[in-house]
Order: C-alpha cells, then structure tokens, then sequence
C-alpha cells in the first residue's frame, strides 16, 4: 500500500542579496511537450493496471476545492521547472513548500534562494523523493467531506514515475488530514472543478482507464463531488491536458484558448467556447466565456495555464507578439487581482507555469456557499439574499462581521447584517431601489481565526449583479422558483403576501418523495399584507439510489384563497443516494427480496385511536409507481403491495424504493423483487 511513508519538513529563516534568476534557452523535443522525461520514457508502455489501494471514499456530500479559492502554501520541486523570479514573486504572500530528496538538498536550495533574493521567511520544504518537476499532473487533490472536514484525494498519476505518484500522500500526512485513494488513473493537468460540484476533463481519462465510462464518472462523483464533464481535446498535440486550452477563473468564468480562422482546430475550439456559453454554470445563467489567442509555435503562447494563487494570477508569458493582449485578457476577466507577468524561455505550449506548480488549499478556509440573484427578478418590497458560511478552521464566525454590502445603480454601497436563518445558513435582504434598477452587491464574513471572506473574492471590485423588474408585483410570491439541495439536506423558501390584502394559505402539496416539511405553522393560516409563510423542506434519508451525475426535478405547490404558486424542487442526485437509510424496530419488512407480495408491518403507540398512513413505492427511476393512502389503528398494523402499479399493472424484478408514512414519521428503504 502507497499509503505509509515518513517524511520531514524543514523551514528556514535568513536574510538574504539579489541575485539573477535562472533562465535556460533548449530546444524541446516531443517527450517534453508530452510531459515525459525522456524519450525512452514516452516508449514505455502505458501503466493500466496500477498497482494501487483504494479506500471507502469520503462521507459524503464531498466538495472539491477550485483553484481560485483560498490557499495556504504552493508546492513545487527542485531540480526546478520554474524560474527564480516566480518563485521570488509567489514567496512574497504565501509559504512556498519545496519537495527535495534530503537535508543536502534542502541545504543547496537554501542557498539558492538566498542568493536570489527569496524571502526564506516563507519557505519550507518536504524531503519525498519525487521524479519530475510537474507537482501539477502528480500532486494532491483537496476535498471537504460531508462532515466539513479537509483531505486529500490521491489517483494512481499516469506517468511511470512511483517517487512522483507517492507525493500526495506525503502532503496529507504533512497537513494531517484524511488521505483517500481513488482508483481512477489520471492527471491534475488534466483536471479543473469550480468548487461547486462541476469540474471537466478531456476524453483522455476515460481512454486511459479500464474501467466503463460511468464507473469512472461514479468514482469522481463519490469520492470528489462532482458532476463530470468529458470534452473531446480540440489541441490536437495528443498531450490531451485541459489547462493546455482552458480554465475555471471562477464559479461562473471560463478562459479559452482561440486559433486563427484558417487553423485546422479552429471549430473545435470555437465549438467548446459556444458549449460553455450556452451551459449553465453552478449559479444557474450560462458561463461567462473569456478568450485568449494561442495560436502556438514559436514563440509559444500557453496563456491558459496560468496559475491563480489568492489575489494574484501568474500568467506565462514567452516574448510573442501575443503577450500583451493576453495579459489585456486577464485584466478584464479578473478585475481586482493582481496580474503577474511572468518571462521565462523555458516555457511551452503544452508545458507551462500551471504544469509545474500546484496550491495546497487553505485548509482552514472560511467558505461562503452562496448562489447569486441574477437577470431579471420580480419587483418586491424586499429581496432576500441568502448563504451557507462555513468556518473550517473550527473558530467562530465574528458576528458583527457577517453583511450584505449592496449599491443600487452605481451608488454608494449600503450595508445590512447577515442573521442567522437555519444551520450554517444566513439571510440579508436587499431593499430602497426602484423598477429598472441595476443591483450590484456582495457578502462579507470573518472567524475568530483571522480569516476573512468575500463572495465574489473581489467584492465591489466584481459583485454579484442584476435588474429589478418595472412593474411591482401585487400577488402571492415564492421567494425561490428554485429550491436547490446541493450539498444540505435541508432548504428554506418563503410564501410572501404581496397583495394589499390578507391571504389564506389553505395547504402546500408536493408528490416529490425525498423530502417532507420540517417547519410548518398550522394550515390554513393567513399572511397579512407584506407578511411572509417559511417553509423548511428536509431531504428524507434512504429513499434512492438513482442514476447519478444528475439532478432530481419536482414541485411544490402553495394553494391559497388568491390561487397557486409553484416552486421548483431541484436535487443532487448524490445527496439522495449518499444518505443512509432510516431504520426503526417498530417497522418489519418481509420477505426482501420478494417474488409475489411483500408485507409491511408496524406498531403503534400513541393517544390517539388511529392516524393517516400511506405506503409509497417508486422504481429504479424515481417514478412513483404505488400509493395507498389509509387510517391506522394503535396496536399492530399490516400493509401488502402485492408488485403491481395503482393501475394494476405487474412490476418486473429489479430494485425499488417504498417510503411509508405514518402520522408525522417516514420509514424508507429499499426493496427488491427477484424473478418469478
């Protein structure tokens, strides 16, 4: 097992003289654009059969973490890819961690640095062997699990260098956090997420794996927490790395790699840059999709493999004629942060700054998951705003810390307090604007740990935008047309009252079988004018294992004395299948798996002399296939579904999914029916 290495970290303090960087002029050949380290290297055959443990993946939901997102240190090795002006540059803000093979070598870089004018104030270094400079194809992915705890996901790197492919867990053991071992051979130059539960490769991961293509999708979804997206390499220079064309620089921005018009590839890369323009991105509005010119050749132009680190973005720059307008490209797409330009003749258009750096996410992070207003929204008294703030470092948050900054057209900026509205989830509303009104804001929150957080990172400089609607609206109003369940079990939606005149809520009414209301008042109950009915929905555990990499859609209905309103309910599909099943002694299930009829029996003890029950079953597919509603008594109980639809049509074998309810409990489990 790769698991079990000792490793030892040394830092140093010193003063220290400027001194040139290195820069070294050779002609690469093809190993090197393919990231080999030598040609005989490229000649072996290609490991497909790893020799690698893997673990229980982590509890879920798990979240992967962006790149654009809060790091603590940055990882890179000697003998260096990388010259000594990045590493001067990146050591002014961040701890740069240094792979060497021994206390020699940490000694010798050492002096390197010093020589070179490094703040060593903000160097350590980890003694692991390692066999190339590529920290970025072979180094640690980082997750948070379902209980908000860090750790490192490690793949089997699909490059024959073991000391290379040994690294991640040496980072895990450094950090002291969880290590998990995915089964799926891969490269980080070839990986890119949003921190949201989506990340995109190129069809080089399903090529070199053994395993089916949704076996690989189901592995990354389990054990990263992401939704996959595959794209065929428009590069054509068989390196097949996605940082090679593209980017995440946020949630909702992606930079693309652009070739002139009479390039051979020029419809590939303009077919993916329209895919992303007409995708919705974690926020739900089509990405925003920034281009860059790399047309390749010499000089090189590998612009998108960049590396973005805290509020600086280092970006590859070779002396072409390009370079200029690249930069112009960042600037516009990331305003706020600070565009470093980085000269170095050793880089190439397969092979770059990104490739031989990688960050090592804070680990301690202050997240705000939060999904934007945007577009267009309906004219209201008030516009709620609402975010999960997670403080990983385990330290408080600061409770004066928590706002709402908003500017209504360009205006100064108004703040109000974030207030607590259920969990880790916080509400702010937005008020004093009129129809027609441009929108911009963002949130702000700080720990007891020193951390502080924006959303968007660079707040006013980049906020969160939209319109309010020209007509106000006099009717009854869901506060979310969408009630998404991401990553929590539980979401909140408000019924407000809009009218000028009292509104009855006589019932809400869902068919949707995952969740049921938490916090409910007594129904009918009346919203006076400007008033407002919270509503907190629950995902009930254990009722589906289903396809996943999707999203569950149904509705909720508010019925009322003025007419209806309807909320969309929208549902990772992992977080169903990741729950655990509910189980309870006072319900029996018997025979399971059936062939015929299967029996449901229960005890109940209460005051009363009966309650409602209904037994509902669904199939592999989420489709609610059976319901029978009844009135049970107190004492023993017993219900059959004898395999057959409410309409009498016989089931075929395969699993299903029966939820019960009796009273205010749901039981929930699966069935199986075997052949006849």
């Amino acid at each position: 097992m790769k698991f079990t290495y000792p490793f030892l970290l040394i830092c140093f303090f010193a003063s220290f003289t400027s001194v040139s960087g290195q820069q070294t002029t050779i002609q690469q050949p093809d190993y090197k654009r393919l990231h080999y380290l030598s040609a005989e290297e490229m000649l072996l055959p290609f490991r497909s059969n790893v020799d690698f443990t893997e673990t229980p993946p982590p509890v879920g939901p798990v979240r992967m973490v962006g790149e654009f997102e809060p790091a603590q240190s940055v990882l890179i090795r000697y003998t260096f890819g990388i010259p000594y002006s990045l590493i001067r540059e990146m050591a002014e803000d961040i701890e740069v961690v240094t792979l060497v093979t021994s206390n020699s070598q940490a000694t010798t870089v050492l002096n390197l640095y010093i020589n070179n004018n490094i703040n060593t104030a903000n160097c350590s270094f980890l003694i692991a062997p390692s066999d190339s400079y590529w920290t970025r194809d072979y180094g640690p992915w980082f997750v948070f699990d379902g209980l908000n705890q860090p750790g490192v996901v490690d793949f089997p790197y699909n490059r024959p260098r073991p000391n290379d492919d040994n690294v991640p867990p040496r980072v895990a053991q450094h950090l002291g956090i969880n290590l998990f071992g995915m089964n799926v051979i891969h490269t980080g130059g070839n990986m890119m997420t949003d921190g949201l539960g989506k990340a995109a490769s190129t069809e080089l991961v399903y090529e070199e794996n053994s395993q089916s293509n949704a076996q690989v999708d189901e592995k990354m979804l389990n054990y990263l927490g992401v939704s996959y997206d595959v794209i065929d390499d428009p590069l054509g220079d068989y390196i097949k790395h996605i940082d090679c064309w593209g980017k995440y620089l946020a949630p909702d921005k992606i930079l693309l790699g652009s070739v002139p018009t009479n390039d051979s590839r020029y419809n590939d890369y303009e077919a993916i840059a329209n895919y992303f323009a007409t995708t919705n991105c974690s926020y739900g509005y089509p990405y925003k999709v920034y281009r860059v010119f790399t047309p390749g050749g010499n000089p090189a132009t590998p612009y998108t493999n960049s590396l973005i680190l805290n509020k600086k973005v280092f970006v590859p720059l070779t002396g072409s004629q390009h370079d200029n307008a690249a930069i112009a490209v960042y600037q516009q797409a990331m305003p706020g942060y600070e565009i470093v330009e980085v000269l170095y003749s050793g880089w190439i258009d397969t092979d770059a700054l990104h490739c031989r750096t990688h960050e090592i996410a804070d680990i301690g992070m202050l997240f705000i998951d939060h999904r934007p207003v945007y577009g267009e929204i309906n004219n209201l008294d008030s516009i709620p705003v609402t975010a999960k703030i997670l403080a990983h470092s385990g330290q408080e948050l600061i409770a004066d810390s928590l706002k709402l900054f908003y500017s209504v057209n360009g205006g100064e900026y108004y703040q109000t307090s974030l207030s607590l509205a259920i969990g880790n989830t916080f509400i702010a509303y937005i008020k004093n604007y009129d129809g027609n009104d441009t929108i911009r804001y963002y949130i702000a929150a700080a720990d007891q740990s020193g951390r502080s957080m924006r959303h968007p990172y660079m707040a006013g400089l980049d906020p969160h935008t939209f319109t309010v609607g020209t007509v106000p609206i006099h009717e009854l109003y869901l506060s979310a047309d969408t009630v998404l369940f991401q990553f929590e079990y539980e979401q909140q939606f408000a019924v407000y009252n809009l009218t000028l005149n009292d509104i009855q809520i006589d019932s809400l009414t869902t068919d949707a079988f995952f969740l049921y209301p938490v916090q409910l008042p007594i129904l009918p109950a009346t919203i006076t004018p400007g008033d407002s009915l919270m509503v907190t929905l629950e995902v009930i555990p254990g009722v589906a294992a289903f396809t996943p990499y999707a999203y569950y859609y149904d509705s909720i209905i508010a019925h009322s004395s003025i007419g209806s309103k309807t909320a969309v309910l929208k549902v990772n599909m992992d977080l169903l299948s990741s729950l655990s099943e509910k189980t309870n002694e006072q319900i029996k299930v018997h025979p399971n798996p059936f062939s015929n009829q299967v029996e449901f029996s229960f005890d109940i003890f209460t005051n009363a002399i009966q309650l409602p029950a209904n037994l509902r079953i669904f199939n592999n597919a989420g489709k609610l296939i059976f319901r029978y509603d009844m009135q049970v008594l107190v004492g023993e109980n017993k219900v059959v579904w004898d395999g057959k639809s409410s309409d009498g049509a016989i089931q075929p074998a395969g699993v299903y999914y029966y939820q019960l309810k009796v009273g205010e409990n749901y039981y929930n489990g699966k069935l199986i029916r075997s052949n006849r």
